[in-house]
């Protein structure tokens, strides 16, 4: 029961999480002209990757699940995969000004 109680925590937290941060980006990006429906994606890749690295290192701690496998992410690995989130973030306006 707490698997699947964790489960249904974790959806919500992508879910609401991502609804909010998502919206910002795409705000900005339809502000200064730039094709969210074209490159956008790259942006909520980036927000999903974002969440999960904060998932990963600070919210699976306050869960339903006590079982194996919850431990932080490297260091490194956090450091590569918020670098990679923050360039796929800043990507949409840099595809937009190439592509067209």
């Amino acid at each position: 029961m707490r698997v699947l109680l964790e489960l249904l925590r974790i959806i919500f937290i992508f879910a609401i999480l991502a609804t909010l941060l998502g919206g910002i980006p795409y705000a900005i990006y339809s502000n200064i002209g730039i094709d969210t429906d074209k490159y956008g994606w790259t942006a909520m890749i980036g927000v999903f990757i974002l969440i999960f690295v904060l998932y990963r290192n600070k919210l699976q701690f306050s869960g339903w699940y006590t079982g194996k496998g919850r431990e932080k992410l490297p260091s490194d690995v956090s450091k590569t995969l918020i670098i990679s989130a923050i360039i796929l973030l800043l990507s949409p306006p840099i595809l937009h000004f190439l592509l067209s």
